[in-house]
């Protein structure tokens, strides 16, 4: 399976309560496009995809973002729910109130997440993102280099499995639907 062969990288490295081999996720606390503050867990016990990035990314982002929306959508067909979640790496950028219009445009429930520095650090540092300012573009402003993996969280924001943003909608979310479809 195409997990198992990226993820296990030795005969017994997966263990049934955590399917990664290394310890991936945890707790933040950030403030949503609304003023909110929000934590891992959804507030209404969804699974979430999850990216770290910024909302007017020319590069990754603009195909990574698309994809979880396409991917929320589909799903939701099945009456499976997944809330599509992103948060920052460009506080500078995606504040509370300039975040929220470009991600709604690419779908109305996608959540922005944005903080000062140390409480973005804490979410950066639970989920291994590292973040490094490229250069500066004119017209974009700061261009990142940023993680680019789709973090797939459980409702109480447990880490699932990662996904590689190349991946097509349907194959995406053939693997999310193996995590949260009911099995029987």
């Amino acid at each position: 399976m195409w997990r198992a062969a990226l993820f296990v990288l030795a005969a017994g490295a997966a263990q049934a309560e955590n399917p990664l081999p290394f310890d991936i996720g945890g707790a933040y606390a950030l403030v949503n496009q609304y003023g909110n503050t929000r934590s891992q867990a959804d507030p209404d016990g969804h699974a979430q995809l999850l990216f770290f990035g910024y909302a007017n990314c020319l590069n990754i982002c603009s195909a990574a973002l698309p994809l979880m929306a396409d991917v929320v959508d589909l799903l939701a067909k099945e009456d499976i729910v997944v809330t599509p979640v992103m948060i920052t790496v460009a506080p500078d950028q995606d504040r509370v109130e300039t975040m929220g219009a470009p991600l709604a445009e690419i779908h109305p429930d996608f959540i922005g997440l944005t903080g000062d520095g140390p409480a973005l650090q804490v979410a950066y540092n639970a989920f291994s993102v590292e973040v490094k300012p490229l250069f500066q573009d004119p017209e974009y402003g700061w261009i990142y280099a940023h993680g680019s993996f789709v973090h797939l969280l459980d409702g109480s924001g447990e880490m699932l499995t990662l996904l590689p943003p190349v991946l097509d909608v349907d194959r995406t979310a053939e693997i999310v639907r193996s995590y949260l479809a009911p099995q029987g």
